[in-house]
């Protein structure tokens, strides 16, 4: 029983940090490197992705600098910049590739505001996922007399409460990426 609600907890809060994650993605008008973390690069046939290619680093608040290690791969790096969908234009001077992050507009920022809700709502879905799963495996172990009524009732109310904890955190997060947002 207690494997099983440690089980679901973990489930859960890995949710939670990855929706963190898919958070540092969402360009905010500042230079951030976790922008880059999708693009992947063809280099000698194998798709790698940027930050393993190059050094990362922001040079100014809207200006991140990638250099890359190997210069040979500096075009194809910018290629691949340029077909991801950061949405920014890549500067090349043949040493370096500058990403000139512009100002948002409010049209953008709402954009971007009614996305990070929809990874929240992606996020909610998942942990309610995680929920249903868990109270299967209960209502299973109750069925196979591993479990009492009386245990049941208590699994299922004490899932619930993780439930609504995580489903509250994703909540919050939610807001304070959108407070972020409108107020760069």
């Amino acid at each position: 029983m207690k494997e099983q609600l440690n089980l679901t907890k973990e489930k859960m809060t890995k949710c939670l940090n990855a929706l963190g994650n898919e958070f540092a993605g969402v360009r905010a008008g500042r230079a951030n490197p976790a922008v880059l973390d999708k693009v992947t690069v063809d280099y000698y046939g194998t798709p790698t992705p940027v930050n393993q290619m190059a050094a990362i680093s922001v040079a100014e608040a809207r200006i991140l600098v990638i250099q890359p290690w190997d210069a040979s791969t500096l075009k194809s790096i910018e290629k691949a910049i340029m077909a991801s969908d950061v949405g920014i234009t890549p500067t090349n001077d043949g040493k370096v590739i500058r990403l000139v992050f512009p100002q948002l507009t409010e049209d953008r920022r709402k954009e971007l505001c009614k996305s990070v809700k929809k990874y929240g709502e992606e996020a909610k879905v998942t942990v309610r996922s995680i929920r249903r799963d868990s109270m299967e495996k209960f209502k299973a172990m109750k069925k196979n007399s591993e479990i009492t009524e009386d245990d049941l009732r208590d699994c299922e109310k004490k899932v619930q409460d993780i439930t609504d904890k995580y489903c509250a955190d994703i909540d919050k997060a939610v807001a304070e990426k959108e407070k972020e947002i409108m107020s760069i």
